[in-house]
């Protein structure tokens, strides 16, 4: 997976996470008001007065059902309209920990892990690919040494051995350029005419090259082969 992908993920875990935890809050707001809505109305009801008093309170907390609540909300009376008003005596972070958070935080563990996994990625195979010693050409590096291909990021290329024999002779061209008749020579000594074998091979050969490199492989009229950067 390239790099940019793997930010994209870490983004979306992140978007997901934090959606998930505010939509759980905003549910847990909206069933602590309407708790404290109906308790009150029940209250109101019952005691058919207009004063508050510690039975007012107590038959108030009785009425909710939300356990958390009890003791933690209280009635006030709004001065303008001379009507009970109950509001919920805790803070955010009450009604934050009253709230189901077990699939934000289930995210939210996922989100953490995918970013240490982005990190070591970077960390791991920047310093990796800086230390290939090789011909460096599109966001490709050929080492000598090992006789692979590697992208910038250290990764190795998975290449067949004819598109890896064909790369190399890529690699080691004068401008990269090579002619048919050179590729058909080395690659296929005893065919009379590999012209179809070479345009397969040059086709399964393109989407791998330009998928890992910014290179790609241009044609000139079928005479001669250059890997030319995009």
């Amino acid at each position: 997976m390239k790099q940019q992908y793997a930010v994209i993920v870490l983004f979306a875990l992140f978007l997901a996470s934090g959606l998930t935890s505010l939509d759980r809050y905003r549910t847990t707001r909206r069933m602590v008001n309407e708790d404290m809505d109906r308790a009150l109305a029940i209250t109101m009801e019952e005691q058919q007065s207009d004063v508050i008093t510690l039975d007012t309170v107590r038959i108030f907390n009785s009425h909710l059902q939300i356990a958390e609540l009890r003791g933690k909300a209280t009635l006030a009376v709004d001065a303008r309209s001379q009507k009970f008003k109950a509001y919920a005596k805790c803070s955010e972070a009450t009604i934050f920990s009253m709230s189901d958070q077990r699939p934000a935080a289930l995210l939210w563990t996922l989100t953490l892990l995918w970013a240490m996994f982005t990190w070591y990625r970077k960390v791991r195979t920047l310093p990796v690919a800086s230390a290939i010693e090789g011909n460096r050409y599109g966001g490709l590096v050929f080492s000598e040494a090992e006789k692979r291909f590697f992208t910038l990021n250290g990764d190795a290329v998975q290449l067949t051995p004819m598109q890896h024999q064909l790369m190399e002779m890529f690699y080691h061209a004068p401008a990269y350029t090579l002619t048919k008749t050179e590729i058909c020579a080395a690659l296929w000594p005893g065919k009379p005419d590999a012209s179809e074998t070479l345009y397969t091979l040059i086709k399964r050969l393109k989407p791998v090259v330009e998928q890992h490199s910014n290179l790609k492989i241009e044609s000139d009229r079928g005479k001669s082969y250059r890997l030319t950067v995009k």
